[in-house]
């Protein structure tokens, strides 16, 4: 059932046209399923013939010092400063976006290693479809910028065994004091920014064998 969902998306934004490229947000919260299904979404929009430009808003932290600002367990630090949005808009999305020349950079920073890493720059192809992956993608700043964006829905309890689960630490418990800078963050997040109400497709993610197109 995950495969036809998949490439029913594909199919639709393969043919959206209009701007040089096309920008696809792929959000949720913290183990939503977000990277696996947007590699899936761009190896089918490859199969449909369409040049495909992959990246992950994780290569647009922010050092250290400035993530945690207002403090290490801070929920409005982990939304509101976790990520140079600046660099997001100038190195990505600007150049792949309208009147953009399409040169452009998929990463600037490292966050292992909490340093600057800026990928070569490439030049996209026209008709080039940007997938890019993260949480908080349909912030204010962020939300105009996309020709098709998706939410995935998940449970809380389901996001955050997966994250204990992939990072081999960490507590599946929601009201564990080590995630309250993440619910909370994300709580912040869905209050201030609605992202379900602002993506074009909503896909309930809670089955990765089985997510359901909400809208």
């Amino acid at each position: 059932m995950r495969a036809p969902l998949v490439d029913r998306l594909a199919a639709e934004i393969a043919a959206l046209r209009g701007d040089p490229y096309v920008r696809v947000g792929i959000d949720g919260v913290d183990g939503a399923g977000k990277t696996v299904f947007a590699d899936e979404l761009a190896a089918a929009l490859r199969a449909r013939g369409r040049a495909v430009v992959r990246a992950s808003v994780d290569g647009f932290h922010r050092p250290r010092a400035l993530r945690y600002a207002r403090g290490r367990e801070s929920p409005e630090g982990f939304y509101r400063d976790s990520y140079d949005l600046a660099a997001l808009l100038r190195e990505l999305l600007d150049p792949l976006g309208p009147g953009g020349d399409g040169v452009h950079r998929t990463r600037v920073f490292d966050v292992a290693t909490d340093t600057s890493d800026p990928a070569p720059a490439a030049r996209a192809a026209p008709g080039s479809v940007l997938v890019l992956d993260g949480i908080f993608l349909h912030r204010p700043e962020l939300r105009e910028r996309w020709s098709w964006s998706l939410w995935l829905e998940v449970e809380r309890a389901t996001s955050l065994r997966r994250c204990a689960e992939r990072d081999g630490r960490g507590s599946p418990d929601p009201a564990a004091p080590a995630n309250r800078r993440y619910v909370e963050g994300q709580r912040l997040y869905l209050a201030e920014a609605a992202p379900r109400q602002h993506a074009t497709r909503v896909v309930d993610n809670d089955d990765l064998a089985a997510p359901v197109l909400l809208r």
